[in-house]
């Protein structure tokens, strides 16, 4: 037995070597993509540009992560997980201690906590799918879908709220989502911080501020 396993983990070990080889390049050319797409646009940005900013080959590109629209897709997802691969919500840290909260203001205080981390990546990245979407048709559908699936996940958020029992009772919890949907988008953030100045630390508590004013029924 001994004399099999030696014989067979130098081939786990070149396997797990391969593994994370491909997983570095896909990384890079994830980060290349999402460097590009932000300073030039999605339309200006073409695959050999990324193969080259990566120090890849076009054609590692394609096999690693796929034709432009699902670079796209890959940029977007890594920024709204805050790393380097997609994660699923209920995996995000920050989902986590907003669930964990004891009360209502916590979970936007701790939702915001994830937010002030999320955003200066992912501000960026939504705006530049939001400009490709106007001319480019997968853009629009992606466009939709990520739009869609943030106000899902508000009003998943707001059942959460709900739950509670410190919300007003005059406001649905369609109404509650709509509200945070609005104000955690990144045209919100691009307005106050990277147009008005603001400090993260300052946009933060006006959220919390703010959404504890709007939502709870004893702020």
């Amino acid at each position: 037995m001994s004399a099999s396993a030696d014989a067979t983990s130098p081939r786990r070990y070149r396997s797990s070597r391969r593994t994370e080889q491909a997983a570095a390049t896909r990384d890079r050319i994830v980060d290349a993509a999402r460097h590009l797409v932000v300073e030039q646009g999605y339309a200006a940005t073409t695959v050999s540009q990324v193969a080259a900013r990566a120090g890849v080959a076009v054609d590692t590109v394609y096999a690693a992560v796929g034709r432009k629209p699902e670079l796209l897709r890959q940029v977007l997802e890594t920024a709204i997980s805050g790393t380097d691969t997609a994660v699923a919500p209920e995996d995000r840290d920050y989902v986590r201690a907003v669930r964990a909260a004891p009360t209502a203001r916590a979970m936007l205080a701790a939702y915001v906590d994830g937010l002030l981390l999320l955003q200066p990546r992912l501000a960026p990245v939504v705006l530049a799918l939001r400009d490709a979407a106007a001319t480019d048709p997968e853009s629009a559908d992606l466009w939709g879908e990520i739009t869609q699936r943030r106000a899902g996940n508000m009003r998943d958020f707001a059942r959460d709220l709900r739950a509670t029992g410190e919300l007003r009772a005059d406001l649905d919890d369609d109404e509650v989502a709509d509200i945070i949907w609005s104000m955690n988008a990144p045209e919100y953030w691009t307005l106050l911080v990277d147009e008005r100045g603001w400090s993260t630390q300052r946009f933060g508590a006006h959220l919390v501020d703010c959404w504890s004013r709007t939502l709870l029924a004893h702020p």
